[in-house]
């Protein structure tokens, strides 16, 4: 009898599914790829054909130019070779979505990367059961239990306000992290003007076009010190140390991320108010996650993978780490 999944092929580049000749978030140029959500480590350039979300297309487009794309609507099944395919939500940012891969009576979903808290910016998570889950697990230890979102952004506008004479300079990776925050801050009612750093521009614009509100932005290029008293920059993590900053009014280093549950990444980044904001599944979310799909297997594609495997074999699924490579940490 052959195993579960054994359709599905993995290589350090990526997962191929033979029956439809295309991969899963192939590291390198591939004839026929499925993308799960726009992140660089996920999404490359130079591939023969896409088939993922609109808004993924679009982002790819944003960063790559135009790609010979197939747009893929949520929900939507379309056959590829001998596997139907669909798109399901997976809450990471605008356009993300789990891969669900239909063949020979098996279902398997490659979840990409994920979360499960309430995002303003993106379709929530769609849990889908399956027989074989391809999970992440950046966040795969029990350590990592992120507070509410709310109160993060709570402590950002208590700093704002406490200090009017300086502005909260914000740490926030460009594509995602950056428009959640800012619209985390319009739904905690701060209406004020956001500045923010030129390579955010593109990708605001891009989220404003898809319907996602994040009111009145203003580049900090066309400001002055005085300007940007009492208001909040956003910028990407290497622009916080940079020469770029020394415009700023004496700023508050912030950074949005996951990790800056680890007091050490925040103290070697000089972050004086570290965020804890993350993009993806904490270790609690993602041992409920695999209860809720109940899967025969789980396999782990990239962080954490070592725990998450034990848990999973102490709640008595087979498990695997796949070991794929390029996929990063960093995008959180």
């Amino acid at each position: 009898m052959a195993r579960i999944g054994s359709w599905i092929e993995v290589f350090p580049e990526g997962i191929y599914v033979r029956p439809a000749d295309a991969w899963v978030d192939p590291s390198q140029p591939k004839d026929r790829a499925l993308i799960t959500h726009g992140h660089a480590d996920h999404a490359r350039g130079g591939h023969g054909s896409v088939l993922a979300t609109p808004e993924t297309l679009a982002i790819m487009a944003v960063r790559y130019g135009d790609q010979n794309g197939q747009p893929v609507a949520y929900d939507e099944r379309v056959r590829v070779g001998d596997v139907d395919v669909s798109f399901v939500p997976a809450g990471h940012v605008l356009g993300s979505a789990q891969i669900v891969l239909e063949h020979g009576g098996e279902r398997v979903v490659v979840s990409g990367d994920y979360k499960r808290r309430e995002d303003p910016t993106c379709a929530p998570f769609v849990p889908v059961p399956c027989d074989v889950f391809i999970t992440e697990a950046t966040f795969g230890l029990p350590v990592f239990r992120h507070p509410d979102t709310g109160a993060e952004i709570d402590r950002l506008l208590h700093r704002l306000h406490s200090d009017p004479e300086r502005c909260v300079l914000v740490g926030a990776y460009a594509l995602g992290k950056a428009q959640r925050v800012i619209a985390e801050l319009r739904r905690r009612g701060h209406e004020q003007p956001i500045y923010y750093h030129g390579a955010l521009e593109r990708l605001c614009a891009l989220y404003e076009e898809h319907g996602v509100r994040l009111g009145e932005l203003r580049h900090v290029g066309s400001a002055t010190k005085e300007e940007m008293r009492g208001h909040v920059v956003i910028a990407p993590p290497g622009a916080l140390n940079d020469r770029w900053s020394r415009r700023l009014p004496d700023p508050v280093t912030a950074m949005a991320s996951g990790w800056m549950r680890i007091r050490q990444r925040a103290r070697q980044s000089n972050v004086e108010l570290p965020l804890i904001i993350s993009d993806h599944a904490d270790w609690d979310e993602l041992t409920s996650t695999i209860r809720e799909v109940a899967p025969s297997e789980v396999w782990i594609t990239h962080g954490r993978e070592d725990a998450l495997k034990h848990w999973c074999m102490t709640h008595q699924i087979k498990a695997r780490e796949l070991n794929l490579v390029g996929y990063e940490d960093e995008d959180d």
